[in-house]
């Protein structure tokens, strides 16, 4: 090895410790979805702070260093439930679950293919959901929450 090569040995190292390994997961049943490749490329660089991070899986985004929030494209359309309450952020309906407090998940609703967001240590963040609105509205609405006085109506 040449004396050159030597002294940009710590150099390339000092590169390669400072990138963030990709993130594994595993893709939604309809990730190859047209509509989930549409989200896909309008998501924020950033999310609550967090820098996106590179994943490994069609239709699946991550962000944070390690990936608190981790979105996945394709995932069945839930049916309306009284179990989830529904929220509107962002001009987009989203069934959340937050009883694993502080980690949380978050569903669309009325969107096919649906988008599921996964929230850890974040509890319930209406920042993420809204920083994410914009890119998850590409999928066109085809309902909307309710709430209980228009059910029992």
């Amino acid at each position: 090895m040449s004396k050159r090569s030597l002294l940009a040995l710590p150099f390339v190292l000092l590169l390669l410790a400072g990138c963030t390994p990709i993130v594994a997961l595993d893709p939604a049943d309809d990730a190859e979805n047209p509509a989930c490749a549409a989200v896909i490329v309008q998501l924020p660089d950033t999310v609550d702070d967090l820098a996106s991070r590179e994943t490994d899986a069609q239709g699946t985004a991550a962000w944070g260093d390690p990936a608190t929030v981790r979105l996945y494209c394709g995932v069945p359309t839930p049916d309306p439930t009284s179990l989830l309450r529904c929220y509107t952020i962002g001009g987009v309906d989203w069934l959340i679950d937050d009883s694993d407090d502080p980690n949380a998940f978050a569903v669309t609703y009325g969107r096919t293919p649906a988008v599921q967001v996964f929230m850890e240590g974040t509890s319930a963040s209406g920042v993420v959901l809204d920083d994410l609105s914009y890119a998850v509205s590409t999928i066109p609405a085809e309902g909307a929450c309710v709430s209980p006085e228009d059910v029992t109506q």
